[in-house]
């Protein structure tokens, strides 16, 4: 009776999720923009209701086994409720960017994941004696809880999704700033204990290899490339400084879109999001090129793609009308500390990378 029993569960269960399966496949596709668009709101109460679900499901496990046709009625609810999420999902991403699509994406994914797991594993363990199978019930069901709690958390939004995403951006540069500044120059005495550690790992043997010798790694710049470090360390504060005032641009936009109810260009969103990562890619190019020994070349080719790219966000932000006092001022920081690296490499006179940004100042 009970491997009967089992069966019957499990072609249950094969039934449900092949057509959650099928469901999911209408999230890949991007919604035609004449459906009404669902709010996200919506999405997070029914995540609600899939989360008091889940509990119902961890409650069926807490005494003795429950009957095959009480599992069966609450699986097939729970995948009703699972359905009817993921076409309020599917409403919610009408005009939706591919950045704010990801996070809906994602934000789905979880909570279907982890309902899988939570159902796969209850059939598991329907009628077993074994108390971890049996504990791993409750730890499942908090999971699908976390789950849903964590839609209130997701972008409703394309401002609010690139926002984040510039952010991200901005914790990235942070990072490379605060390595940055733990570059120290060479003394004598570290001279003369580097050279010790030389002369210690010649005696050891391959195993007795580890980390405390590449430790120092950065402690050795010489006068010229600590200045250039120094330089370029304030290239990326700026940098950083850049950034910040263009995610205050773009959270204006979102006060302004909840005032007029005119909705920001989702293009131009995304083109300003892809500027800001093309940045961070070169600073974290910075990062690693003032490492002795240093790359000249590598740290002017990153400069002229970060004025280049700086450029370009100047101008799609003044388009989209959002270019504040601020930002401006972040902007002629960034500009001079492009400068006064320049020149300290000796390319003044042989790159357009300062008068390209000085020649954008001058039409703005």
């Amino acid at each position: 009776m009970g491997k009967a029993a089992k069966e019957q569960l499990n072609r249950a269960l094969s039934e449900h999720l092949n057509t959650i399966h099928e469901s999911l496949q209408i999230l890949d596709q991007t919604p035609a923009s004449s459906l009404k668009k669902v709010s996200w709101n919506e999405v997070v109460q029914m995540g609600e209701q899939v989360s008091k679900q889940a509990t119902t499901v961890g409650m069926l496990y807490t005494g003795e086994t429950p009957e095959v046709k009480v599992l069966e009625e609450n699986m097939a609810a729970y995948f009703n409720m699972l359905q009817g999420f993921l076409l309020l999902s599917h409403g919610s991403s009408v005009g939706a960017g591919p950045t704010l699509s990801t996070c809906i994406h994602v934000s789905i994914k979880q909570v279907v994941d982890s309902s899988f797991m939570l159902l796969k594993e209850a059939v598991s363990s329907y009628g077993s004696h074994d108390k971890a199978q049996q504990l791993s019930i409750p730890q499942l069901v908090g999971t699908v809880w976390n789950a849903c709690s964590a839609l209130k958390k997701t972008p409703s939004t394309n401002v609010m999704a690139i926002g984040r995403a510039m952010t991200q951006v901005a914790v990235s540069i942070n990072d490379v700033l605060r390595e940055m500044k733990e570059l120290k120059p060479a003394s004598f005495d570290l001279a003369d204990e580097a050279s010790d550690k030389v002369d210690i790992k010649a005696e050891q043997k391959p195993d007795d290899d580890n980390d405390s010798f590449n430790g120092d790694l950065g402690n050795d710049l010489s006068p010229e490339e600590m200045k250039i470090a120094n330089l370029t360390t304030s290239v990326v504060s700026e940098t950083l400084a850049f950034i910040k005032e263009l995610i205050r641009s773009i959270a204006s936009f979102l006060k302004q879109e909840s005032v007029d109810g005119c909705a920001i260009s989702t293009d131009s969103l995304e083109k300003l999001l892809v500027l800001s990562q093309g940045i961070g890619v070169q600073i974290d190019e910075l990062g690693a090129c003032l490492y002795p020994p240093q790359e000249i070349s590598a740290i002017k080719a990153a400069l002229e793609k970060i004025s280049s790219i700086t450029c370009e966000t100047e101008l799609e932000l003044g388009n989209l009308k959002g270019s504040s006092n601020d930002f401006v001022t972040a902007c002629t920081g960034l500009r001079n500390s492009l400068k006064q690296l320049e020149s300290e490499l000796g390319c003044l006179g042989t790159s357009n990378l300062v008068p390209e940004m000085e020649n954008l100042a001058l039409s703005n």
